[in-house]
């Protein structure tokens, strides 16, 4: 066939347009920027080659990312202070201890955003039975003073301590000093009291451990009618004061577990509706009237299982709602639930307030796990000091173990996994609707104390105070990986699993947007057995290799449009 010259014209003018018509209907792929993976293994926060993404449907194990379906906005992700983890730090030279802190809050290393305090004593501390007024019946607070957390610790009394001047407001001042020196964003801090002041309980004491003569029944006492309105100035003092010592506090819970603990240690009972009137009566115009009126409130600060209900109480209430900024919860109710259902609920039917983990831990470290585990070297309950598998395998029992509780380890204790419960937790509660995720410590010694009622627990960093040794566990690595790719004021974006026959807690995801368009997924992988994990991210995918019994972190860039 002959085609004249403006025919064949006419003709590649044609195939311009179709091209340039179907150039136009390709979505411009993303880009993996770095992959992060700590892993069983040993890999620790490594960085692995990016993946190609193609534009179409993922097929087998899919983990689809919605760029566009935008949920909650981020708080943070974080640790705590405690006396205790001061007083093992005050054990290293101040040249070590600032290596260790700003692994901890710097830049180059886990960059935490988020932390919580104790007000007053708590069971992580020295000696405890401690707050700001110990003068009885001093209503004026003529004697309030926040020295307690400054006075240190006398290496005559405490042998081993290198540093007699460090306590808890030092640590936290030397934290906030790494964060403005390096110009990273404010540390968001939250303060918790465990209990008022015995002065102001009916039970006159900060704790009375259960016994014969009590019916096993621990005492935490509840606040004197009397002395309501004392304690909200108590803690109208309290940020006064620290915001004096260049500590602005950035939220508050009026009360740490006001379910109280067995009076196992200091401890203060509220029910919901006692909470509600105190914080409408007393603590929240106390802290409009003392300048405090922008702090982040929040109720309850305890086990996810009570949450429905304390949820109801708060956010129905018009007078109370206004002074509030969300409801804190606790893990220790099931070593494996998450509450993710609860979560959605309390989400779907008070969507304007914040959900925030304020407390986890690996507690009762060191218990004897009443099903026999022990691992090829043959330890027992023990070992996990230096030792990356006890973190990643199941060696773990906690308080529902011991008696009057042991009721409870069939259903919602089983022995754990301490990375999967950390890793599985923070993945599945940021997915639904959590704000903002705080362990607990971030130091203890190689037993996981000191603790004055002996309640030793584990935590992300561990040093023998005797040998000097620092030990950074799989936790730490795993809270520092989340931390450095998950920021204050990203947003969780909606995500999909599809598990091709796989059981449901192999593998795990969630997924932020920051304001650059870059994708963070988090995954789990439980099982100790490689995965391929097709990552769909809107109209692309990627298949994207990970490792047996991992945490890793995939961040994608999104193309501009």
């Amino acid at each position: 066939m002959n085609i004249g010259p403006s025919r064949l014209l006419i003709m590649l003018f044609i195939l311009t347009l179709v091209a340039g018509c179907n150039g136009a209907r390709q979505t411009p792929a993303p880009r993996t920027l770095e992959i992060l993976v700590t892993s069983e293994a040993g890999q620790k926060q490594a960085a692995l080659p990016g993946v190609p993404f193609q534009e179409g449907r993922a097929q087998g194990l899919v983990v689809q990312v919605f760029p566009d379906v935008k949920k909650q906005t981020i708080d943070g992700i974080g640790t705590s202070f405690t006396e205790s983890s001061a007083f093992v730090l005050a054990h290293l030279d101040p040249a070590r201890r600032r290596q260790v802190m700003e692994r901890i809050y710097g830049l180059d290393g886990a960059n935490f955003s988020l932390a919580r305090t104790h007000m007053g004593a708590c069971d992580f501390c020295v000696e405890g039975r401690y707050s700001y007024a110990d003068v009885a019946d001093d209503a004026e607070l003529q004697h309030f003073s926040i020295q307690p957390d400054r006075e240190g610790f006398d290496p005559a009394r405490y042998p081993g301590v290198r540093d007699a001047a460090y306590d808890l407001l030092p640590m936290i001042q030397e934290a906030l000093a790494i964060k403005e020196q390096q110009g990273s964003a404010p540390l968001r801090i939250i303060a918790s009291a465990w209990t008022a002041p015995p002065w102001m309980k009916d039970s006159e004491a900060w704790y009375v451990p259960a016994s014969a003569e009590n019916n096993w029944q621990g005492v935490a006492g509840s606040l004197k009618p009397e002395h309501e309105a004392t304690y909200a100035r108590y803690i109208t003092r309290y940020l006064d004061a620290y915001a004096d010592a260049g500590v602005p506090l950035w939220g508050l819970t009026p009360v740490n577990e006001p379910h109280g603990n067995g009076g196992h240690w200091e401890s203060m009972n509220f029910s919901p509706e006692s909470q509600a009137a105190f914080i409408k009566t007393h603590l929240g115009p106390a802290l409009r009237d003392a300048g405090h009126g922008d702090i982040r409130l929040l109720a309850f600060d305890q086990n996810r299982d009570g949450l429905q209900h304390w949820a109801d109480v708060m956010f129905n209430d018009p007078e109370l709602r206004s002074y509030l900024y969300g409801i804190a919860v606790h893990w220790y109710s099931s070593t494996f639930k998450v509450y993710e259902d609860v979560l959605d609920r309390v989400h779907d039917q008070h969507p304007a307030y914040s959900l925030l983990h304020s407390e986890g831990c690996i507690d009762d470290l060191g218990k004897v796990a009443p099903e026999g585990y022990r691992d090829p070297e043959g330890y027992q309950e023990e070992g996990w000091f230096g030792n990356d598998t006890f973190w990643w395998n199941r060696t773990c029992s906690d308080w529902a173990y011991t008696a009057p509780w042991d009721w409870a380890k069939a259903d919602d204790h089983p022995l754990y996994t301490p990375v999967h419960r950390y890793a599985r937790n923070i993945i599945v509660s940021l997915d639904h609707w959590l704000t903002g995720w705080v362990d607990w410590n971030i130091v203890l010694n190689s037993r996981g104390g000191p603790n004055h009622v002996g309640n030793f627990c584990g935590a992300p960093i561990m040093i023998d105070t005797a040998q000097g040794e620092v030990y950074y566990t799989p936790v730490f690595d795993v809270l520092s990986q989340f931390s450095r790719t998950i920021r204050p004021g990203d947003v969780a974006l909606q995500t999909a699993r599809q598990l091709d026959g796989l059981d449901p807690d192999t593998l795990h995801a969630c997924a932020t947007l920051n304001d650059q368009g870059v994708v963070s997924v988090q995954l789990l992988n439980t099982s100790g057995e490689a995965l391929t994990v097709n990552l769909q991210v809107g109209a692309h995918h990627a298949a994207v290799p990970m490792a047996a019994n991992a945490v890793q972190t995939v961040r994608v860039q999104l193309a501009a449009q």
